[in-house]
């Protein structure tokens, strides 16, 4: 597995091969080994799986838990576009976000690290993503900026009306997150 550095500091691209036949594929899309070698700390503390149709919008969510969350997220059917925004206070990338297109057996993957926001967008008929976490959920700390804010200005490839949770559909922007001093602050 190669891990490939994009823009906001700690996010990475990770891609590995895909040996296909007459069957399907065989992929293997976590290492840890390789994760050490890049000198990135990720141990899996939870595992999630989400199903979603075309269209569908899941984020921009993040978690304030004192451990932090990273994730490592990968499409295993269909495709989607992975959405990741630096919303760590002090960061040099701060209010920066990056697309990575995934799709089943594409060899590709993708590690945020933690304090950046997640959000995808469905672009196939249905998908499936999972997600290995560097820390278990906890509600009352996991929190969220509103995709469609015009401020982030997310490039969401949409044929059609977003379709969102009430939860992200009500969510405060960037901004009033900002001011109400509920982001999580860049460490380095």
């Amino acid at each position: 597995m190669n891990l490939v550095p994009r823009a906001i500091p700690g996010l990475y691209v990770l891609e590995s091969p895909v040996w296909g036949d007459d069957r399907g594929f065989f992929r293997e899309w976590f290492k840890g080994p390789d994760f050490d070698v890049a000198g990135v700390d990720f141990a899996v503390r939870q595992a999630n799986l989400s199903s979603s149709l075309r269209d569908v919008v899941r984020g921009l969510h993040y978690s304030l838990a004192p451990e932090g969350q990273a994730k490592v997220v990968t499409c295993v059917a269909g495709s989607l576009d992975d959405v990741i925004v630096d919303v760590r206070v002090g960061s040099p990338t701060f209010g920066h976000v990056e697309v990575v297109s995934l799709a089943a057996g594409d060899g590709r993957s993708v590690y945020l690290p933690v304090g950046v926001a997640h959000g995808f967008c469905v672009t196939s008929e249905q998908a499936v993503l999972t997600y290995l976490l560097s820390s278990p959920f906890n509600a009352a700390l996991e929190l969220e900026v509103n995709p469609l804010d015009p401020a982030v200005a997310v490039p969401w490839r949409l044929t059609g009306d977003a379709v969102l949770s009430e939860k992200d559909a009500a969510a405060p922007s960037l901004a009033e997150r900002l001011a109400a001093g509920q982001l999580p602050r860049f460490a380095g």
